[in-house]
């Protein structure tokens, strides 16, 4: 049974070639990009489910790819960098990238990655079992992965939204940064504290100035927390 769709954007053949090989036996189907022209034209065409996307590749490199998909999908994206500076990781997210994975790689862990995306993303088994967060002007609904800032749906990367519904769930509680990477981005997540840093920045661009009955607040020195008044 074909559990989803991937396209994997990379100019390395070997690579791709290899990453298709352990995603269709783990049972998902997969379509291939050699570069980012093409990488743009198969997501137009195919709507897959999630996309490996390599940052390096001729034509539009993967920012360029990364940007095209975001004004159209919030489709989970998983960055390939043969660079591992946090610079190159923190413009990933900030593009709207939910992970990133740094060559050389092993296969079994792209594919650890894969699940891990997919079970957040994924449509809960239990069509009434809505996980939902309210306040004023704002509902954060996980079941259909859906943010409304004062009853309009604002397009926000599934990230973004895991995290806000995390501070929300737990309101005037304060969260470090290392806790809210291992609770929200989860296990094996090799990230660091301007990660989380990057999201609540793009969260508050969102919901600057919406109500005065709840924001969210940075904590110096110790980290951030959905404040509500009493």
């Amino acid at each position: 049974m074909a559990l989803g769709k991937i396209l994997v954007a990379d100019d390395d053949r070997n690579i791709a070639e290899l990453l298709r090989l352990y995603l269709e036996k783990e049972g998902y189907t997969t379509e291939l990009a050699a570069d980012g022209e093409e990488a743009v034209a198969k997501f137009n065409a195919d709507t897959p489910d999630l996309v490996l996307l390599d940052i390096m590749m001729p034509k539009l490199d993967g920012w360029q790819v990364c940007r095209e998909i975001r004004k159209k999908s919030n489709c989970p994206i998983i960055m390939i960098t043969a660079k591992g500076e946090t610079f190159d990781k923190v413009l990933g997210l900030e593009l709207g990238a939910d992970d990133y994975v740094v060559k050389p790689f092993d296969a079994k862990e792209i594919v650890a990655r894969i699940k891990a995306v997919t079970r957040r993303t994924g449509k809960p088994a239990v069509e009434n079992d809505v996980k939902e967060v309210s306040y004023d002007k704002l509902t954060v609904n996980m079941t259909r992965y859906e943010l409304k800032v004062d009853g309009k749906v604002v397009e926000t990367p599934p990230k973004e939204l895991e995290l806000l519904y995390h501070l929300a769930s737990n309101p005037n509680r304060v969260y470090t940064r290392d806790q809210l990477l291992d609770e929200v981005w989860g296990f094996e997540y090799y990230g660091d504290s301007r990660t989380v840093d990057v999201h609540i920045k793009r969260l508050r661009e969102k919901l600057e100035g919406v109500s005065d009955q709840w924001s969210l607040k940075t904590v110096w020195g110790v980290g951030y927390k959905f404040e509500v008044k009493e």
